[in-house]
């Protein structure tokens, strides 16, 4: 059934060319989560389009057609457009990335919408490369309770509480168990950090890095990010 949708507010993830001078473009909209829409005639020199569909710009979208074949009818650009440069370039595009990769077409998350332009804020403001990753965190945790992957941190999986200075290990489908020698061992301030979004300890950082990437890697399935692995040889350089 056809559909015509007038200035929801939304975000461009990715751009890829198609045919001979448009554009399939990827983006966050508010009220219908992340769609693909064709934005025909994107790539002439004289199209209005050009300059305004290119990511972390808040922009108001219009667009009619099928589900799977929608056509963009009008972009308008809403201001306060954010310069992010560096490695906060690269960690909005691992931020796109991993919307791209996890969130299902048409599936709407309007407190997403609005966590992803609030870390998108955060980013921008960032005064130093190492700020970084308690903004990371936060979107990654954040990210999975809103798809439904939360897994429960703050208690053993028999719902007894932690200890904060014992090492517990996290297994998926069981949560939070004794620690087990061959596996990753998580202090329990970090786990309880982490259940209540306090990232204020570096250890907690550290820690709590290792355990999204595992929880992130399970959902991802086989293919890696492609910006998770860009910035690891960046911080190598």
């Amino acid at each position: 059934m056809s559909e015509k949708i007038d200035g929801d507010p939304a975000f461009v993830l990715h751009t890829r060319p198609w045919r001979e001078t448009s554009l399939i473009v990827d983006v966050l909209t508010r009220h219908h989560g992340r769609i693909g829409l064709v934005a025909r005639g994107a790539r002439r020199q004289t199209s209005s389009l050009k300059t305004r569909l290119i990511p972390f710009q808040p922009l108001t979208l219009s667009w009619f057609g099928k589900s799977q074949l929608r056509t963009l009818h009008a972009a308008e650009w809403q201001g306060g457009g954010l310069m992010l440069r560096g490695h906060a370039l690269m960690c909005g595009f691992y931020l796109n990335e991993l919307l791209l990769r996890l969130l299902p077409d048409g599936d709407a998350h309007e407190g997403l919408f609005d966590l992803y332009a609030v870390t998108l804020s955060a980013l921008n403001a960032l005064n130093a490369p190492s700020d970084v990753e308690p903004v990371l965190r936060r979107f990654e945790l954040d990210l999975l309770s809103e798809l439904g992957y939360a897994q429960p941190l703050g208690h053993l999986d028999n719902n007894d509480a932690l200890q904060p200075g014992s090492r517990y290990s996290f297994t998926l489908g069981h949560g939070v168990t004794p620690w087990q020698r061959d596996t990753p061992g998580y202090l329990g301030k970090t786990l309880l950090d982490l259940a209540t979004g306090d990232l204020s300890d570096p250890i907690t950082l550290a820690e709590g890095k290792i355990l999204m990437r595992s929880l992130l890697a399970y959902y991802l399935g086989d293919k890696p990010l492609a910006t998770r692995q860009l910035l690891i040889d960046l911080q190598k350089l």
